[in-house]
């Protein structure tokens, strides 16, 4: 017989708005700044991150749970069961401490619109910045629920703090219900995340879950255990700089052939052109002059071959170019980032079902869906630790127009909660 959290769901939805609301514990994170930086050499990339690393672990602490933090910052802290079944297996639940150094991430000044009336929200008067329904139109669905934005001046922080938050609410339930039947719950904050070294030094084994989830995705109702696999290139032209009084048969410009391979890629393989399963090549730095000149890439797609595929035309179109202006003119480095979880995560294919379960437990309509990028959980199935994302709840993220409702936040509690509770009952 299953057991209820409080009572009813009511009571239970009562209960977790009435602890230290999510968005207490949301809005004192966003306010420790934690970007990433990925010219740094240093793990973690930025000694800010140590300040909210730090924070949680007294904070778990103080709720009655062992925390640690080793010398790379990552905390792991346990729950330990309370049920005496040993065929209950651990589980983790996975959020990362930095944001994105996209937009700044210092000095965040949340806004709070409660009641949203379903219209164009005002970020910055004095800069005209708003978040429009017509660009946005996914907003006017969370009417009549309170919104949280920026000042439109930095990034809001969701990605992932609402994930932090989430996993903390849910952990100070379990703390304050010892009648809420569990097995070995598993907690685990992570560093530079968003430069995508979030788990270079991540132990596995020392962590202790068979599965863990992240808390990490999107809008409300997101499952996910499909991403991309993912590279990164790094383009160098070595051009030939000349008085361009007498350059005629000897420049050769970095910048312009650098902008000649470009545009040997495909125009309609850009983000902008993409969806669901499509993938892409995307620009992400360009410096140079006449004489050098660099380029930087990442390169996406869900499917192993086509993403083979796109490496290897890159190649192509370097080879085509030095053919052209000589040997040496392109250099091009690619090296994998990451990969697709599905295969590791399909053979565990019941923990994507709980989540499912988890979800309409709460009066969730899921919406299982392939990442269009990449989380933590992406490298730990690769790792040996079989990992989906849920959803945290923001939106528009990495920018000054990110945005969460806090009742998708509440929500996400909800189904770590349930996660917990179906693990021990399907023992």
């Amino acid at each position: 017989m299953r057991q209820n959290i409080v009572g009813t769901k009511e009571e239970k939805r009562k209960y977790i708005k009435k602890m230290e609301k999510v968005l207490d514990k949301f809005l004192r994170y966003v306010a420790v700044e934690t970007t990433s930086n990925p010219e740094s050499e240093s793990f973690p990339s930025a000694n800010c991150e140590f300040d909210l690393l730090k924070l949680l672990v007294e904070e778990l602490g103080k709720m009655g749970i062992e925390a640690q933090m080793d010398q790379y910052g990552y905390v792991m802290a346990t729950i330990p069961s309370n049920i005496d079944d040993a065929e209950v297996p651990s589980v983790g639940f996975i959020a990362h401490v930095d944001t994105a150094p996209d937009a700044s991430g210092k000095d965040i000044k949340p806004q709070i619109i409660e009641n949203y009336n379903g219209e164009d929200i005002l970020l910055n008067e004095e800069k005209g910045i708003s978040l429009k329904v017509a660009d946005f139109p996914e907003l006017a669905g969370y009417k009549g629920q309170t919104i949280i934005t920026t000042d439109g001046t930095t990034l809001l922080g969701a990605d992932d703090k609402a994930g932090i938050a989430e996993i903390m609410c849910m952990a100070q339930y379990i703390m304050e219900h010892p009648e809420f039947k569990h097995g070995e719950i598993k907690i685990g904050f992570t560093p530079d995340e968003e430069i995508g070294r979030g788990v270079d030094f991540f132990d596995v084994e020392k962590f202790g879950a068979k599965y863990a989830y992240t808390f990490d995705g999107g809008q409300i109702g997101e499952l996910e255990y499909e991403n991309f696999n993912a590279a990164g290139a790094k383009v160098h032209i070595q051009g030939c700089n000349i008085h361009p009084g007498y350059a005629k048969d000897k420049m050769k410009n970095a910048i312009m052939i650098g902008m000649e391979f470009h545009s040997l890629l495909p125009i309609n393989e850009r983000p902008e052109y993409t969806q669901d399963y499509e993938g892409f090549y995307l620009m992400t730095q360009f410096k140079g002059a006449v004489e050098e000149a660099d380029f930087q890439y990442i390169i996406r797609d869900h499917c192993s071959k086509k993403f083979e595929q796109k490496k290897a035309f890159m190649q192509e179109c370097a080879n085509f170019i030095n053919k052209k202006y000589g040997e040496g003119t392109v250099t091009l480095d690619i090296k994998d980032q990451y990969y697709n979880m599905r295969e590791q995560v399909e053979p565990h294919y019941f923990i994507v079902e709980r989540a499912i379960k988890a979800m309409e437990m709460a009066g969730i309509k899921p919406k299982v869906q392939p990442i269009r990028g990449g989380t933590d959980g992406a490298r730990l199935s690769f790792m040996g630790l079989p990992c989906p994302n849920i959803f945290a709840g923001g939106h528009n993220f990495h920018g000054k127009l990110e945005y969460v409702p806090v009742e998708s936040m509440e929500k996400a509690v909800e189904v770590a909660l349930n996660i917990v509770k179906l693990f021990a009952e399907k023992a």
